[in-house]
């Protein structure tokens, strides 16, 4: 049985705060807010594309992601020399995980950076992927063998 999709004012009341919240919690409140609007903007413009309501708490999160990734890059020049300060790492997981993937399938690199730099479940990838929680599984370990081969070749 499919879920309806709901009027997106109905959407977006559910998941606003929990988007807002992991934001703040990757971005730092200040590059929250328009993070928050991206995001939301994002689903907006794809909502009328949506065949089914399941699983839109992890659409709205990988939309969310997938928006730091992009601030994260735009803010960041290629090439750019990152010098982090002694102690512990400050930066959030998924800025790890984006010059590390770069070279990898996109299903591949989206199903290990939602995996590894958010802690989603595979069945929360699969369903922001469009695809089944095996389907994810697999896209995620594929990617995490290629990165490991492609390790070993360089060294």
């Amino acid at each position: 049985m499919t879920v309806a999709v709901p009027p997106f004012e109905r959407f977006y009341e559910l998941h606003k705060g929990e988007v807002l919240a992991f934001l703040r919690r990757r971005a730092g409140r200040e590059r929250a807010d328009d993070l928050f609007q991206e995001t939301f903007l994002r689903a907006l413009r794809a909502y009328d594309r949506l065949e089914h309501g399941e699983h839109l708490r992890a659409w709205a999160l990988t939309i969310a992601a997938s928006a730091l990734v992009d601030a994260a890059r735009r803010e960041r020049p290629a090439g750019e020399l990152v010098v982090e300060p002694a102690g512990e790492d400050v930066r959030p997981a998924f800025e790890e995980l984006a010059p590390l993937t770069d070279g990898l399938p996109p299903k591949e690199r989206a199903a290990v950076v939602l995996r590894y730099g958010y802690a989603l479940g595979y069945d929360e990838i699969g369903a922001a992927l469009g695809s089944t929680e095996a389907a994810a599984r697999q896209a995620a370990s594929a990617g995490v063998r290629r990165l490991r081969r492609e390790r070993k070749a360089l060294s």
